[in-house]
């Protein structure tokens, strides 16, 4: 198994390539499937070449409010770069797909192996921390019509479809807001001819007028992202 899906393992020389690729496990994403929860010791790594992650935090008895995505651009787990053994946060199957997994403790072996994988982890933790802190401001500061928009576009460029099975209920769930808050924001873009939905059944029909909906965070992410994982 020469090549991935995963951009991250692409980004690495081909021996180093070979060598994670040697101790990574093929398995499905199952959709709505806990991966981790937060403060748990770190058991697999992630590395998605299919589907999409959430990466959910949770306020006392709030329901958990959706902070960070991980797909094929990146992985679970790279809080292993800084030597740091527990999950920050729960991780939901968002997107069913596929992923790399990887025992912990072969991981570990893989990063004192390779300068490669340890700086190019460090730099994806950096995209993190840049994803987290725009989500933060976005709920502080945008409108749900854009933060919807933002999110629609981040799914899309993990799922690689056009086409997503989402609800209303779920939506208001991962923004953190009420449904009939997604109800009405929803139904704005769909006005727009920027989406089609039916229940449940959520289709992009105008990416680029979805890009001009969105807040200014999903450029910025992405720029951060083109930036620092070349």
């Amino acid at each position: 198994m020469a090549t991935t899906e995963n951009h991250l393992i692409e980004l690495l020389p081909r021996k180093d390539r070979l060598s994670l690729l040697s101790v990574c496990e093929p398995v499905p994403l199952v959709l709505a499937e806990v991966l981790c929860e937060a403060g748990e010791p770190t058991r697999h790594v992630y590395f998605p070449t299919e589907g999409f992650i959430s990466l959910l935090t949770a306020v006392d008895l709030h329901p958990g409010l959706e902070v960070g995505m991980v797909g094929r651009e990146g992985m679970l787990g790279a809080q292993l770069a800084l030597g740091v053994a527990t999950t920050p946060l729960r991780a939901l199957v968002q997107g069913e797909g596929s992923t790399l997994r990887v025992e912990t403790k072969a991981f570990k072996r893989e990063l004192g192996r390779s300068d490669a994988l340890q700086q190019g982890l460090l730099r994806y933790v950096h995209v993190l921390m840049a994803q987290l802190t725009a989500s933060a401001s976005c709920l502080r500061f945008h409108a749900i019509g854009p933060r919807l928009a933002r999110w629609l576009l981040m799914s899309q460029d993990r799922a690689h479809s056009d086409r997503f099975r989402v609800t209303h209920e779920f939506l208001a769930y991962m923004l953190g807001v009420r449904r009939v808050g997604i109800t009405t924001a929803a139904s704005a873009l769909q006005r727009s001819g920027l989406i089609e939905y039916r229940r449940g059944d959520l289709k992009v029909v105008d990416r680029k007028g979805l890009e001009a909906a969105a807040c200014s965070c999903y450029a910025a992410e992405r720029q951060a992202y083109a930036e620092v994982m070349r």
